[in-house]
């Protein structure tokens, strides 16, 4: 399946998606579901870069575990380490670190924006906190349409930066508002 996308040849194999759901072949090891892609489209694993990006998501120790070995964080991880070994020019990303605890969700944040700096990413997500920290545009999409926001300074903001914090504050009045409207 080919088409445009803003008047370029737009080809599936540029894409890479990571869905809210982990979608880990359970019998499956880690290393084995990071290169997923490579082998379902007969090309040669690069081990190296796979065993990089698992230690990069702290799991080089359950790199020969199947996913029921694995908790739901550590799935998602692994779910992530896979979206990240294709390399793709557009990433889209729902809900990503959503299975993650604060500490982890940070650092695998740090990560993702490290690794896709150069690349076109959709990162859809429910938290303020996370658009706020990692958004160039900010959408907030509702029944009524969309608003669009940009964030101040540059993505990977701090946790604590005042400016991060009330562009967060901003974005949960707007969110109020929408429920708001939503529920009269």
């Amino acid at each position: 399946m080919h088409g445009t996308l803003n008047g370029e040849l737009f080809r599936p194999e540029r894409v890479a998606y990571m869905a809210q759901s982990d979608l880990l072949l359970p019998w499956a090891d880690v290393r084995h579901n990071v290169t997923l892609g490579a082998r379902l489209r007969g090309e040669g694993v690069d081990w190296d870069r796979a065993d990089g990006l698992i230690e990069a998501v702290g799991l080089s120790d359950h790199r020969h575990k199947t996913p029921p070995q694995l908790s739901g964080g550590m799935r998602q991880r692994v779910a992530l380490a896979r979206t990240l070994m294709e390399d793709a020019e557009l990433v889209l990303l729902d809900e990503p670190f959503s299975a993650l605890d604060a500490r982890t969700r940070a650092d695998m944040q740090a990560l993702a924006y490290e690794l896709l700096q150069c690349r076109t990413k959709l990162l859809v997500t429910h938290d303020p906190a996370e658009a706020a920290r990692l958004g160039h545009i900010v959408h907030i999409l509702s029944a009524g349409g969309s608003s669009e926001l940009v964030p101040p300074g540059e993505p990977l903001r701090e946790h604590h930066a005042p400016d991060k914090l009330a562009f967060e504050a901003q974005l949960f009045q707007l969110l109020g508002q929408v429920d708001e409207r939503v529920a009269s």
